[in-house]
């Protein structure tokens, strides 16, 4: 996700300095900057993901000899459980929103550079996707499942609209590229 943030990021800071389109400098910095929020924010969520993993693997490791130990044991597994579906839940939520950027550098950007949106859209559309098989598999270890319908629900909904916008920025980016 992080990598499709800033491949557009990069068409954005390419177009805000291409020669002869100094009356959109503000427009591409400002697309810039957003970019880098997506950028920044994705790869923080790398690690934690890591660490919501290693919070299952720790709860799993609990001691198990009693029935407190037991009920603990399996409180903690709950809690990190959620916590591992919530940061990779996040991670498709924002490359979600990274593809708004994609789009725009795609269809304004730099079209020297076009190419670079296009490959941001296909790492956006595949955080988002491996994003989700994360969240199914730790959803089917978790209790409370009016919460995994709605996530699952939202996780649905979040990778069908990413498969369109990916299928129409590829689009735009043939027809940018076919032009030239």
């Amino acid at each position: 996700g992080s990598l499709g943030a800033a491949l557009a990021t990069m068409v954005a800071n390419l177009s805000s300095h291409k020669k002869g389109w100094d009356e959109r400098w503000k427009e591409f910095s400002d697309w810039a900057d957003t970019g880098q929020f997506y950028t920044t924010e994705l790869l923080q969520l790398v690690d934690a993901d890591t660490e919501a993993f290693n919070g299952i693997m720790a709860a799993f490791a609990l001691p198990k000899s009693s029935e407190e130990e037991k009920q603990a044991r399996k409180a903690a597994i709950q809690l990190a459980t959620k916590k591992a579906i919530d940061i990779p839940f996040r991670v498709m939520e924002l490359a979600h929103g990274s593809m708004q950027l994609i789009r725009a550098m795609a269809e304004t950007g730099n079209p020297n550079s076009v190419s670079d949106a296009g490959v941001g859209a296909l790492c956006a559309r595949a955080a988002i996707m491996g994003a989700f098989l994360n969240v199914k598999i730790n959803a089917s270890g978790y209790d409370d499942k009016e919460y995994v319908s709605e996530i699952l629900r939202k996780g649905t909904a979040i990778e069908a609209e990413a498969m369109l916008m990916e299928q129409q920025i590829l689009e735009s980016v043939n027809k940018t590229i076919s032009a030239s």
